[in-house]
């Protein structure tokens, strides 16, 4: 074999390697995710009875430790005709869903499982990493309130809020179990074990707040939602309005 067939040879394998490496290159260009800037709040509407869920189950257990994002898992019930009762799902993530889905949402809008949806405003397919990652970046770019916590000894918390809106939106505590595993005995999911992340188990409204700098506090005694672990703080246009901000709470 001469020379100028290796060259050829070489160059055609080279372009090879080249168009098999370009779809990981083409999900980078996504970008990372913001290191700094208020938290983001990023939930993700799964099943236990959804057989395309589990890659974005475990997506989001991936992002958990990201300190600019609050992450909760909220599984629905809809599902559950298929065989196998959803062991977390809640009517009210259902009901926040298909609220969402009334308002309209930016992406990817509708009832679906997987679906994350990102501050409220826009949605996606729940396992599609790189328009997640670009939906968080575009609204951690536009965040104009914040919300502080602050501990107070054994007491509880303080928390502060600060910035502008032309909306009323309510302050919500929200209890998660930060892990879940379940083995799924039947339905689409059936044999396997899938682990949830950051599982909400119950929520309730806290105050009202419409712009400017206000303070609040929260009793230890207000922690006490059955099986939390952990809690978050969002600030929410009510009826499955955009999130203004978001916080973990400890």
């Amino acid at each position: 074999m001469n020379k100028t067939i290796l060259v050829i040879l070489f160059a055609l394998i080279a372009v090879a390697a080249a168009s098999l490496v370009a779809p990981q290159s083409g999900s980078a260009q996504a970008g990372p995710l913001p290191k700094s800037g208020e938290p983001v709040l990023v939930e993700l509407f799964t099943s236990q009875g959804c057989s395309s869920c589990p890659p974005a189950d475990r997506l989001i257990a991936s992002l958990t430790d990201e300190p600019n994002l609050v992450i909760l898992s909220r599984p629905v019930d809809y599902w559950d005709r298929l065989g196998w009762k959803d062991t977390f799902a809640r009517s009210e993530n259902t009901a926040l869903q298909r609220a969402y889905a009334r308002r309209g949402l930016g992406g990817y809008n509708g009832v679906y499982t997987p679906q994350t949806v990102v501050n409220g405003s826009l949605g996606e397919v729940g396992s599609n990493r790189s328009k997640l990652f670009g939906q968080i970046r575009s609204v951690a770019q536009s965040s104009n309130v914040a919300i502080r916590v602050n501990p107070v000894a054994s007491r509880g918390f303080a928390i502060g809020i600060a910035g502008e809106t032309e909306d009323r939106a309510q302050l919500v505590l929200i209890g998660v179990k930060q892990f879940g595993n379940v083995n799924i005995g039947r339905g689409e999911n059936r044999g396997r074990e899938i682990i949830y992340s950051n599982i909400v188990l119950d929520e309730r409204g806290l105050a009202n707040w419409s712009g400017g700098s206000a303070s609040y506090a929260i009793a230890s005694d207000d922690l006490a939602m059955a099986g939390a672990d952990r809690y978050a703080l969002i600030l929410r246009v009510p009826n499955g309005g955009r999130v203004l901000a978001a916080s973990w709470l400890n």
